[in-house]
């Protein structure tokens, strides 16, 4: 785990990340990392003197499995309750369910396993704050229907991307071609993201890019 803006923690599960917010009444996780890698968040947690318990909110970006694998069990585990936008949440609660036609997806959702269904306790259906002060969602549609970015207000602002981008230590690039659902909304999306004002982003794939990333975001925007 590296901490990367004060009192954000990111955490690398296999090839995704999960983020940890340190709060005044506790911990939120943005997203939950790949399946059966639960332990890689409790021993995050437990680097900063917390533990599983002191989750109360989970914020979701999206449904993917690599973002939602360990949802079910932490929610069990936490009590926390669980945001995610209107669009999502029956893939989520496993009311619906995506079946991937790509050879590569399906070979890498056979390896990694599906995600456990779990309750959503906050559905999402529009822009602005959460149920965490500081924190406001963002619906970033493209990668998925109801991909959701977050905004938090510390540290001259940190978003997170969640799959809207791919982080980069040059420029941003994008998620791969065939996990996005909508590539035209997925363009509109980062060129939202491009009119915030933030120092600090962190992404789902990708190291986070500190110092005035807004700028990397209008660089990927104009050439999108």
């Amino acid at each position: 785990m590296r901490e990367v803006a004060d009192g954000v923690v990111e955490v690398r599960i296999g090839y995704a990340h999960a983020h940890l917010i340190v709060v005044d009444d506790g911990v939120v996780l943005v997203d939950t990392g790949l399946p059966g890698r639960g332990h890689r968040i409790e021993r995050a947690l437990h680097g900063l003197r917390r533990q599983v318990g002191d989750v109360h909110t989970i914020l979701l970006t999206h449904h993917h499995p690599d973002h939602t694998g360990g949802l079910a069990d932490l929610r069990r585990r936490s009590g926390a309750a669980v945001v995610a936008h209107a669009a999502d949440v029956p893939v989520v609660t496993g009311a619906e369910r995506v079946t991937p036609t790509h050879p590569v997806v399906k070979l890498v959702g056979r390896i990694i396993g599906a995600a456990e269904p779990a309750p959503v306790d906050d559905v999402l259906t529009a822009d602005g704050p959460t149920r965490v002060d500081g924190i406001t969602a963002i619906h970033t549609p493209g990668h998925t229907a109801g991909h959701v970015s977050y905004l938090l207000d510390r540290s001259g602002g940190v978003l997170f991307a969640g799959d809207a981008a791919a982080g980069g230590r040059r420029r941003l690039g994008s998620t791969p071609a065939m996990v996005t659902a909508d590539h035209a909304a997925a363009r509109r999306s980062v060129a939202r993201l491009a009119e915030l004002d933030f120092d600090t982003a962190v992404f789902g794939h990708g190291p986070a890019v500190r110092g005035r990333a807004v700028d990397r975001f209008r660089e990927y925007a104009a050439r999108a």
